[in-house]
């Protein structure tokens, strides 16, 4: 069994062996894990004791009140943040000091647990981290124990993200919907916020899970004869929301009918990938031009954008694994840096190959060529 741990920093004595009591033979296992975690709990009842603590034996954990004599929890979260030390902090705070743990956890807090909690509320909190902190571990072994660890990493933090997702999100809808009572408009900018994170998290989940899946070889596969053509259409569809938003025109080009036995929903995921990209990354009153042509031996598929485009270096690099181009062009543009990769693993399975023509400024062409016949 393995021991993680935790320092409580709060004056309240009453506190502190309350988190004793609750901790003192709680444990954690997890089935991606062969092992049980248990906790050791230490105390500390101001800031500086803390920052002594941390300089000389820093814990795994810590469980942080804000109002402390002497310095403040927030001093003792920017210590540790500015010394970069691999120390998860949850504060602890009042109902009423709720801005403050938000403001908290966009300073480096993991979370925040209010005051008065029950016992339960603690365990679920020390039981998330728990899981972090094991999880941002396993980080570190990805480049040392080769791919098979990397696969279970993938696979686990994926299904790891999606039950607090949920309830996040529960949450932040219930402050939206204005049940903790009239105040709650203040809170409208972070609730947007993290709505909007929280989307992106989900789209990281998905795409995760299809890489794992196509390099694991685990992925079900129905082959059978797809339109093209209506997969294309369904994508440009998909998508046209947020082409309106960008005032930008996406043209499809392409005869009646092309046919290509494969998988429907990996054919979806090239579609919707390039042609979403080639929205995302254009300007607005922009175009994109999607072209599907065939000849007896390869089925030809192009997406083109008028958009910002990429310099050599940048183009190099875009189908490697979490890759995002970042440049003053594309700060404000959210991605996993998954994309792409997954892409181009699906077109190599179908023994295809993509390539990519990009002038800065001017706009970049990809091109997926696929063969009629494929050995699946």
């Amino acid at each position: 069994m393995e021991t993680l741990r935790i320092m409580v920093v709060d004056d309240e004595p009453g506190i502190r062996s309350g988190i004793q009591r609750i901790l003192r033979n709680f444990t954690v296992d997890f089935p991606f894990m062969e092992e049980q975690f248990n906790f050791a709990i230490e105390e500390a009842d101001t800031g500086e004791k803390a920052i002594e603590v941390v300089d000389s034996n820093p814990p795994d954990i810590m469980l942080l009140d804000n109002k402390l004599p002497g310095i403040l929890g927030v001093n003792v979260l920017e210590y540790i943040k500015k010394k970069q030390l691999d120390i998860i902090v949850i504060m602890i705070t009042s109902h009423a000091s709720l801005d403050l743990a938000v403001n908290a956890t966009k300073s480096g807090a993991f979370d925040f647990v209010p005051k008065p909690f029950t016992p339960a509320e603690l365990k679920t909190s020390i039981e998330n981290v728990a899981k972090h902190f094991i999880l941002r571990r396993m980080t570190k072994r990805l480049n040392q124990e080769g791919r098979q660890i990397r696969f279970q990493f993938l696979s686990v933090l994926s299904h790891e993200l999606k039950a607090p997702l949920n309830a996040v999100e529960g949450y932040l809808k219930m402050i939206q919907e204005k049940r903790m009572g009239p105040n709650v408009d203040e809170y409208q900018t972070m609730i947007e916020r993290s709505l909007a994170r929280i989307n992106g998290m989900r789209q990281l989940i998905m795409d995760m899970l299809d890489l794992t899946r196509i390099e694991s070889g685990k992925k079900k596969r129905e082959i059978k004869s797809v339109n093209l053509i209506e997969v294309a259409q369904t994508a440009i569809d998909t998508m046209q929301p947020y082409a309106i938003q960008r005032d930008v025109k996406v043209n499809l080009k392409t005869r009646e009918l092309i046919k290509l036995n494969a998988d429907s929903e990996e054919i979806e995921i090239i579609f919707n990938n390039l042609i979403s990209n080639a929205i995302k990354y254009n300007i607005d009153g922009g175009r994109v031009e999607v072209t599907i042509s065939s000849d007896d031996k390869e089925i030809t598929i192009t997406v083109s954008d008028t958009g910002i485009g990429m310099e050599p270096e940048e183009v190099a690099i875009i189908f490697d694994d979490f890759v995002r181009i970042k440049n003053p062009k594309t700060k404000a543009i959210a991605g996993t840096g998954l994309g792409l990769p997954i892409v181009k693993k699906l077109v190599e399975m179908y023994g295809g190959n993509i390539s990519v023509i990009s002038i800065p400024d001017r706009g970049t062409t990809f091109t997926v060529v696929l063969p009629v016949v494929q050995n699946q």
